[in-house]
């Protein structure tokens, strides 16, 4: 699917996306530095994100991380900061890159949205899952088709939304904001739904 006139929106630094902090534009750069295309680069900070920033349940970290750049410094986040942070590498180096989600069952008849990049390549949009792999999940750069860390059961009422948003879900920025502590998120205070 082509960009059209949507394109500029999908290279464009905000608040969270921070693809114009000195930092992340740096980091950017010595993930492109001596790499031959797009394919290369994009590879490389997808595994950067996935295996050098630590997923915050995973690591029992509390620091509540939003924005790119300090989602790169303190290297933690949840999978929407590490979402953040690997949208914002790829547009630094002129990548278009949004984020999408997942509905994902959490017990019960309750769900929780999980965070993902979608990258534009070869003129289409391929998502990616920077969560970060540990036993049972198993996420790879792809171009092929996805390699997401969770497989989505339609039966329990989960879903991959189709929509490729050039900003974050306003409800994960209230979540992630709201809380001192990002581990208390685990049991409760995570959205199971878009705002839009």
């Amino acid at each position: 699917m082509a960009l059209g006139d949507r394109g500029a929106e999908f290279l464009a630094a905000d608040e969270v996306v921070q693809a114009d902090h000195p930092a992340v534009r740096a980091a950017a750069a010595r993930l492109r530095a001596g790499r031959a295309g797009d394919v290369e680069f994009a590879r490389a900070a997808y595994e950067f994100v996935r295996d050098e920033v630590r997923h915050s349940f995973d690591a029992e970290d509390p620091r509540v991380t939003v924005g790119a750049a300090e989602v790169l410094e303190h290297r933690v986040g949840l999978c929407y900061a590490k979402s953040h942070l690997l949208a914002a590498l790829l547009r630094a180096e002129g990548v278009p890159a949004g984020l999408c989600y997942q509905r994902l069952a959490a017990g019960g008849e309750t769900f929780v949205l999980h965070g993902l990049v979608a990258v534009h390549l070869n003129g289409r949009w391929h998502r990616q899952d920077p969560r970060g792999n540990k036993a049972g999940v198993d996420a790879r750069f792809s171009l092929d088709g996805p390699r997401l860390a969770f497989a989505i059961d339609a039966a329990a009422g989960e879903c991959d939304y189709a929509t490729v948003f050039a900003a974050a879900d306003p409800a994960v920025l209230a979540a992630l904001r709201a809380t001192t502590d990002v581990l208390t998120l685990r049991t409760a205070g995570l959205p199971g739904e878009l705002s839009a």
